[in-house]
């Protein structure tokens, strides 16, 4: 399997994605952002025949990495789909994160997911793969997974979902998302739940770099142990940031975006292409990256449908009440949870410090004055020193050099 540390592009040698046309599932790649999804299915032997993305930016990334696969705009002017075996749907998460407007699926951007459901009215793959923030879950009581799952119901689709963690991977990033996989004519279970390594204990903090959201603390930390939090495409305050890191050596500072690309699985450099609006923009890359899927985490789906394992069926029991467990099945109108952690895997990850191959950003003395003015007017509990460390920072910004 493919990690991050996998080998990078360069000027002679461009990153994009390549496959086998022998071999593998066809998919068709819907809301593809820039092309998370399709390059772990890539890496796992598997190839795409249509992308479907509507922001320019990403429009451009996919066409530089994925320049022999048919690409197309709003998805509500695709009228129906290519002959495929796998339709993966990474569908906006902006009504459904709890940085976002929170407004459910039927929000004017999450609510896109049904054209997803009107166009396999006519299309018939063998597999559905979709994917989104675990807020979703809870969000207005469930509801929003009480239509995903009554839709692909109607459809006649046996549905599974698993939330799982991105560290599992191999992978720094303190990043959760539930994969929803579904068919008509398969079972999804060998695929979500046979593999389980069991949540690991936390590294002890000490000599460790530490994640947390610098553009948060009033509602949330995201403190993150030897790894950074879940990368995002935007924040409570409106733009689209790194998170912060707090060094061993008492530095705090945000990581380069082209190792925020390795942080998601992609090559450095993934988001350098040329478009009608140009991703050369640290700012769009940044977003482009946050909204992304964890590449290695599709490259897992994609190596268990080739390969599916055992599902231990002792794991199920009937689903409690309304509220929707980490991880889940179900067919007809029956739904049953499973007793399976977030971590899938236990791979190998390197310590945060010596994952990060270019020079880090001091936070800023307007970005460090905000956050501690929010942190004032907060009620949240904050690790030990963890202020005094910020405060000295902010008195000793003054002179540093511009990367660390």
């Amino acid at each position: 399997m493919a990690t991050a540390t996998s080998a990078r592009p360069t000027a002679a040698q461009p990153c994009r994605a390549s496959v086998s046309l022998e071999t593998g599932l066809r998919v068709a790649g819907l809301f593809a952002g820039i092309g998370g999804v399709e390059l772990g299915l890539h890496r796992a032997g598997h190839r795409s025949l249509l992308l479907n993305e509507i922001e320019p930016g990403a429009q451009a990334v996919l066409h530089a990495r994925f320049p022999d696969v048919e690409l197309t705009g709003d998805v509500s002017d695709l009228r129906s789909l290519p002959d495929v075996d796998l339709v993966a749907a990474g569908f906006p998460c902006q009504d459904l994160s709890q940085a976002g407007r929170t407004l459910g699926i039927g929000g004017n951007r999450s609510g896109l997911v049904d054209h997803v459901f009107r166009l396999l009215e006519t299309a018939h793959p063998s597999w559905l793969l979709l994917e989104n923030v675990p807020f979703m879950l809870q969000l207005d009581r469930g509801r929003a997974m009480q239509h995903l799952t009554a839709e692909l119901g109607r459809l006649g689709f046996r549905w599974a979902y698993r939330v799982v963690d991105a560290r599992s991977f191999g992978i720094p990033q303190r990043r959760q998302r539930v994969l929803l996989l579904a068919s008509r004519d398969h079972d999804p279970r060998p695929v979500l739940f046979a593999d389980d390594a069991g949540e690991p204990r936390e590294r002890d903090p000490v000599g460790l770099a530490c994640g947390f959201y610098w553009t948060e603390g009033i509602r949330g930390l995201g403190w993150a142990i030897d790894a950074v939090p879940t990368l995002k495409g935007g924040s409570t305050i409106g733009i689209p940031s790194p998170p912060a890191i707090w060094m061993p050596d008492g530095l705090v500072g945000t990581p380069d975006v082209r190792d925020a690309e390795r942080l998601q699985g992609f090559p450095t450099d993934w988001t350098v292409a040329d478009g009608p609006i140009t991703s050369r923009r640290t700012g769009a890359r940044w977003k482009m990256v946050g909204n992304a899927v964890c590449v290695p985490v599709a490259q897992w789906v994609g190596e268990r449908l080739t390969t599916p394992g055992t599902f231990d069926d002792t794991l199920s029991h009937p689903l409690p009440g309304s509220r929707w467990p980490r991880a889940a099945w179900g067919e007809g109108d029956q739904a049953f949870a499973v007793g399976v952690s977030l971590w899938p895997l236990a791979k190998w990850r390197p310590h945060l410090v010596d994952f990060l191959d270019h020079p880090a950003h001091p936070l800023s003395v307007r970005a460090t004055e905000g956050f501690l003015g929010r942190t004032d007017r907060s009620s949240l509990r904050f690790p030990a020193g963890f202020l005094d460390v910020l405060r000295r920072h902010l008195k000793n910004m003054e002179g540093r050099p511009a990367a660390w």
